[in-house]
């Protein structure tokens, strides 16, 4: 049987548009051609399964040929083939429905993320890299005729009956000169452990050098049998990844393994993993891992990879999973999220929001389950974990509602709490008379040890909050729970903060305390600092440095993105300058008679408060040091 003819295609631009709009990376060739050849395989399964065929399927192996002399790459399999009737079907008329209408979207770039569907085009990548392209293929049924198809990327082909001893199929590639990368073994290697690294069926690519003791039993001068090196297949693939397994069935060091064998280059264990296994309402598999973040959101997010029956689709899964989610690393597959026709570009579908929600929901519960199975230990991972948890209560509104029951906050005194213990907890010391409990807190216990120590000298709770995103999750939380109200410990005068409505009564007449007033306001730097002379306890500082809690926020919020407006980022800075008519050094200054020497007390302590703050530098802080070491003379 010979035959000419043309590929059953209703315009002659079918392969240039393969060629440059179909596919993202023309190294994509390799990946259709190579999970052809394993369905090919996977078919001869089923038929065996049912009965259709009594084939050993015992040696089922996927090739990959490299021959640089002859410029030539082979795809061969010893899968099903095809009769030559299947060719013409398969082949020579391009398996999508409509291919006027394809063509007339492809020509348009920005339309290809548009396209549904599977269309049965892998094989036609080939094109992208071949002048011309071969198929060598003998089916499985028997007294089926080999057949060769070949074409050089025009719509027309050339067909006949070839002798093939053995069944299955070879595509061969004749490289183009412009695609002459694809000769390099190196170039092939690392795309079939992108791509083919967990396909179902070994995938062999040229052999590789094992050292094995001498079977000869031969010694080195130590005594230790000798080895030598030997030619053995180089199977590319892990046929039963992790992930393809019943979690009943692993242990937690194959996961480990697992995650090295993904991550090479990592040198941490991740800190846990999530096991998905869902068969309804869609079908889903996976390990998801949680890597220590600590405060870091500066992190890679294309640690996932997303496959479809073991086949490398992308690790780009930003609609796949929620967005707190893609901090994590690990696999998910799924035969049921929707691909273009490239398999390169993920579509909006009912699905993928399903399976996004699914897969917040799993990892919710994972959580919940670490923290009421073992608290301390879950306590002790908090830290590292503590970023990924609150970037989903800001960004995932059912994470947020499940959160409640294993997110945990700290206090200065390393105790961890529920958000519910905590309130418990201060309730009865932490109200205001607005009735709105007060959560203080402190991004950093070192800097602000001193604001620390007054709020607990009064009998007060300090939390620790620190990170990029607190800010905004102390927001979020607030509009959420209207009866709480967060304020930093150095946002005001500790009895401010939390007013139980006290007073104290000045050491200092009115007309001090305004002379007072405006010697301050002479003094320090405006408009950066607003003074404020209060009648606080004589063991409160001489002079307290505060910042409005709202003006802060909104500049943190406005640094991280989002979270009030543009105007807040572009403010300067401004400082409540508390000074306290109660205490000794403050009187003295007030009522000191002597010019120079009111002027030097009051610079001094004022320098004090601004160093407290890290806020003293440059000649400001030169002229302090040698003031500081006349008065120790």
């Amino acid at each position: 049987m010979k035959k000419k003819g043309n590929i059953n295609v209703q315009t002659e631009n079918i392969f240039p548009i393969i060629k440059q709009f179909l596919y993202s990376d023309n190294e994509i060739f390799l990946r259709e051609l190579v999970s052809n050849a394993v369905d090919a395989t996977q078919k001869l399964k089923t038929l065996k399964s049912v009965g259709e065929l009594s084939t050993d399927l015992s040696k089922l192996r996927v090739e990959v040929i490299l021959d640089k002399d002859k410029k030539t790459i082979t795809i061969r399999d010893n899968g099903i083939g095809m009769t030559g009737d299947e060719v013409e079907k398969y082949i020579n008329q391009i398996a999508f429905s409509g291919a006027e209408e394809f063509v007339n979207k492809y020509k348009d770039k920005d339309s290809k993320n548009s396209i549904i569907g599977h269309f049965g085009l892998g094989f036609y990548s080939s094109f992208m890299v071949s002048d011309n392209v071969e198929i060598i293929t003998k089916s499985q049924i028997p007294n089926s005729k080999a057949v060769k198809w070949s074409c050089d990327g025009s719509p027309n082909y050339n067909m006949g009956e070839i002798s093939k001893k053995t069944k299955g199929t070879d595509v061969v590639l004749h490289i183009s000169e412009d695609s002459s990368e694809f000769l390099e073994e190196a170039r092939l290697t690392t795309i079939l452990n992108k791509y083919c690294k967990f396909l179902p069926v070994e995938i062999k690519f040229g052999q590789k050098s094992e050292f094995i003791d001498d079977p000869k039993g031969k010694k080195d001068k130590d005594g230790n049998v000798e080895k030598i090196e030997k030619k053995v297949d180089n199977i590319i693939n892990n046929t039963k990844p992790a992930w393809t397994k019943r979690p009943a069935n692993l242990k937690e060091s194959h996961y480990k393994e697992f995650y090295k064998e993904l991550y090479p280059m990592e040198f941490n264990d991740p800190l846990f993993h999530i096991h998905l296994n869902v068969d309804f309402p869609f079908n889903l598999t996976g390990i998801l891992y949680f890597p220590k973040l600590k405060n870091n959101l500066e992190v890679q997010k294309n640690k996932i990879n997303l496959y479809s029956n073991q086949v490398f689709i992308t690790d780009n899964v930003e609609n796949i999973v929620p967005d707190f989610l893609t901090l994590l690393h690990g696999v998910i597959d799924s035969p049921d999220i929707p691909l273009n026709v490239s398999r390169s570009y993920l579509q909006a579908d009912s699905n993928v929001k399903k399976i996004s929600g699914h897969i917040s929901k799993k990892v919710a519960d994972k959580l919940n389950s670490m923290f009421k199975k073992d608290r301390k230990d879950f306590e002790a991972k908090w830290d590292d974990i503590r970023v990924f948890i609150e970037y989903g209560m800001l960004t995932d509104e059912k994470f947020y509602d499940k959160s409640s029951k294993f997110s945990l906050y700290k206090t200065t005194d390393s105790s961890y709490y529920t958000f519910e213990e905590y309130l418990e907890k201060i309730s009865k010391t932490n109200n205001n008379k607005d009735d709105k409990t007060i959560i203080l807190y402190t991004n950093d216990s070192n800097e602000q040890h001193n604001f620390v120590s007054n709020a607990k000298d009064r009998g007060y709770d300090v939390l620790e909050l620190s990170g990029p995103l607190v800010s905004h999750l102390i927001s979020k939380i607030e509009s959420k729970e209207t009866n709480v109200q967060f304020a930093r410990v150095d946002s005001d005068t500790i009895d401010k903060l939390i007013d139980k409505g006290d007073s104290n009564k000045s050491k200092l007449t009115d007309k001090e305390i305004e002379k007072l007033k405006k010697l301050f306001e002479d003094t320090v730097e405006k408009p950066k600092f607003t003074v404020q002379v209060e009648n606080l306890s004589v063991k409160d500082d001489p002079i307290i440095i505060t910042q409005s809690e709202f003006m802060r926020r909104m500049k943190e919020q406005q640094m991280v993105g989002g979270g009030g407006m543009q105007m807040f980022g572009d403010m300067p800075e401004s400082f409540n300058l508390v000074v306290n008519s109660n205490h000794e050094i403050i009187h003295k200054i007030a009522t000191e008679k002597t010019k120079k020497k009111k002027t030097d007390i009051l610079n001094q302590v004022l320098d004090l408060a601004l160093l407290s703050k890290g806020m003293l530098k440059g000649k400001d802080l030169t002229d302090f040091i040698k003031r500081s070491v006349k008065l120790i003379d």
